[in-house]
């Protein structure tokens, strides 16, 4: 029989709070944290969800946080905290047995966005050294296991906006192998850099309601049109079962199964009848040895726009039938932090289980289309059942599910 993987430790630095406890609050409180940007003035689509009260400079000291991109910086201090709240030594490397692998679907290409400008100036000579090291994906990864000692497999996952559930299902993966003891596995990304928010306006990805923000972001419902792009980092701490107990660390939560496949439909469109997200959803249950009516509660991808969130209705009603449990959606709240985005939804997805209870999908008000949901609005439900399952859907058609269970 596979090994149990237990969740011992979260890490979260997200546009609702830097502690697990601020953002439940915040989910539970269901209300949207979009609002302007300055960084974004004079763009058509000036809002987004910000990581506030971050200082990188006080978290990582002066000289690392000028030499990592926002990205960085925010999957740093995650794992720190995830490793503090996993009870792991703070104060000397984490060894060989530990492994780090973190989903970043890009990176934030603010810094690329100055340093092209040099180069088409002809300023070739201005490009910093740091430009690559700073920005690169894999270095979420590697900055990590540099801090604190990792000395295990480390690397980047990179399936979209799928990226931080693919990191999770692979760390599992890797302590299923007996490869390690522990992995610390999650996703960061800022999605706010000026470039990033001119691609996804160009294709008509993004929310329009500049007059109204905080009602731009509404998965699911009838009125949505785009997703308000956000900005943060979770980490999970997993380990085996038997080594967290053999170290008396208690499990917030059990990563029961992982379901993982492609649409192979089309680069950004997901297959409408939503049935890659069917066949991932399904082979999460299988390798759970769960049936859908286990389930408790779904963390849906819920990106507030037309044909995801469409595509995704008709993939749990193809699973669940007439019985899909209750749908959640953080990214009323917090917003589509991409690569990042199915990390935090796992935490969250554990804090749930933690707390038994479903916190509402902010801006709900209706459904439209031929596929209802369950979904929950106004205030937190109380849970049926001790599983639940956190989806994350990306462009190419990456669809990657992770099954939880109270620990």
């Amino acid at each position: 029989m596979p090994a149990e993987i237990a969740v011992t430790g979260l890490g979260l630095v997200t546009p609702a709070g830097h502690t697990p406890e601020e953002n439940w609050a915040a989910l539970c409180r269901a209300r949207s944290l979009a609002a302007r940007d300055p960084g974004l003035a004079g763009l058509p689509v000036d809002f987004s969800c910000r990581v506030t009260g971050f200082d990188a400079a006080a978290e990582l000291g002066p000289s690392r946080a000028r030499r990592v991109d926002p990205f960085i910086q925010f999957a740093l201090v995650a794992a720190r905290r995830a490793v503090a709240d996993a009870g792991l030594p703070t104060g000397r490397p984490l060894g060989e047995r530990v492994g780090v692998v973190l989903g970043v679907g890009s990176n934030c290409l603010s810094t690329y966005v100055t340093e092209f400008g040099h180069l088409g100036a002809g300023r070739a000579e201005r490009v910093s050294p740091l430009a690559l090291p700073r920005s690169v994906p894999s270095m979420a990864a590697g900055e990590v296991a540099i801090d604190l000692g990792a000395q295990g497999p480390a690397f980047t996952t990179a399936s979209a906006c799928a990226s931080g559930a693919t990191a999770l299902g692979v760390a599992r993966d890797l302590l299923r192998s007996g490869t390690c003891d522990i992995v610390l596995a999650g996703g960061g990304e800022s999605g706010r850099s000026r470039m990033a928010v001119t691609c996804f306006t160009r294709m008509r990805a993004l929310s329009r309601r500049r007059d109204e923000p905080a009602l731009a972001s509404r998965p699911f419902d009838a009125r949505r049109d785009g997703l308000v792009l956000a900005e943060g980092a979770a980490v999970l701490v997993l380990e085996r079962a038997d080594h967290a107990r053999a170290r008396r660390a208690p499990a917030l939560a059990v990563l029961r199964g992982y379901g993982a496949g492609s649409d192979a439909h089309h680069p950004v469109a997901p297959h409408p009848g939503g049935e890659g997200a069917a066949r991932a959803i399904t082979a999460a249950l299988v390798d759970a040895g769960c049936r859908p009516g286990d389930i408790g509660h779904v963390n849906a991808h819920g990106t507030s726009t037309a044909l995801s969130d469409a595509a995704e209705a008709a993939a749990l009603v193809r699973v669940f039938g007439d019985g899909v449990p209750p749908v959640t959606a953080s990214k009323g709240v917090i917003g589509h932090s991409l690569g990042a985005a199915g990390a935090i939804q796992a935490a969250y997805t554990v804090l749930a289980l933690r707390h038994g209870a479903v916190p509402p999908v902010a801006n709900f008000e209706g459904q439209d289309g031929d596929h209802k949901l369950d979904i929950v609005a106004g205030r937190p439900r109380p849970a049926a059942a001790d599983a639940a399952v956190s989806c994350s859907f990306g462009f190419g058609g990456h669809n990657a599910v992770l099954l939880f269970t109270v620990g």
